[in-house]
């Protein structure tokens, strides 16, 4: 398996920066979160308070507003 390791690389983790542009990218493609929690997720990295019963097209709001910021 080490050959694996060596061939694949190790990645470093994405900033939530990072993944929330990846997630407003794909929400502006068409694509369709399926997991709330991987959003209010991101939310929460990002320094957002998320109910975890807010929909979720509040908090993808909420994270657009925040890149804005950044």
């Amino acid at each position: 398996m080490n050959w694996l390791h060596f061939l694949l690389g190790r990645r470093k983790p994405l900033t939530a920066e990072q993944r929330a542009h990846d997630l407003i990218q794909a929400v502006d493609a068409g694509g369709l979160p399926l997991n709330a929690a991987i959003v209010n997720d991101i939310a929460r990295q990002l320094g957002l308070e998320v109910s975890s019963k807010a929909r979720m097209e509040e908090t993808i709001g909420r994270i657009r507003e925040a890149l804005g910021r950044v």
